[in-house]
């Protein structure tokens, strides 16, 4: 019983896993679309500072000081301003990385929008790819491993629990 649990458990860790780099892939294609388009707001924005011969910082601060529209404006500028920057370290650190690399720097995948973008439009598929296949082992070891530890945790816990109510039997 517990070798079957942990062979679906590692079928299903291989299986998941193995997805990672083309997820990973389609994810950093999204995020560089996501700061393409930033970027062309914010040059809107320092262009229309410009016009009013301001710094885009000094626009910023200058529509913080009138009504609530302008204010709203502004802190809507402020996040996209962030979000560019946030989002253009994350797309400079995975630019380039291959899947490995990027399993490495998966914290830079965290913009959960884009994410979400990625996951409506990701179809898994069988990985025939080195790396594909890497990712599947990782996944399968990991998935038997974990189940495996969890039964040996949970054996050795009914053990300890149940050791002071057994009979004791002398030979």
């Amino acid at each position: 019983m517990i070798r079957a649990l942990a062979l679906v458990g590692g079928v299903a860790g291989g299986v998941g896993l193995s997805q990672f780099p083309e997820f990973s892939q389609q994810y950093t294609q999204r995020l560089g679309g996501a700061v393409d388009e930033l970027t062309r707001q914010i040059e809107r924005y320092e262009r229309d500072a410009e016009k009013v011969g301001l710094t885009l910082d000094g626009l910023l601060e200058g529509m913080s000081g009138e009504g609530p529209l302008a204010q709203t404006q502004a802190g809507n500028m402020a996040d996209d301003i962030e979000r560019h920057a946030r989002l253009s370290a994350d797309l400079e650190a995975l630019e380039g990385a291959g899947p490995f690399t990027r399993a490495r720097l998966a914290t830079h995948m965290a913009d959960r929008d884009i994410a979400a973008k990625a996951y409506e439009a990701y179809k898994p598929a069988v990985p025939a790819t080195f790396e594909g296949a890497v990712f599947a082992g990782t996944g399968l070891f990991a998935g038997w491993a974990g189940i495996t530890a969890v039964f040996a945790f949970l054996g050795g816990l009914w053990s300890m629990l149940t050791g002071p109510f057994r009979r004791k039997t002398s030979a």
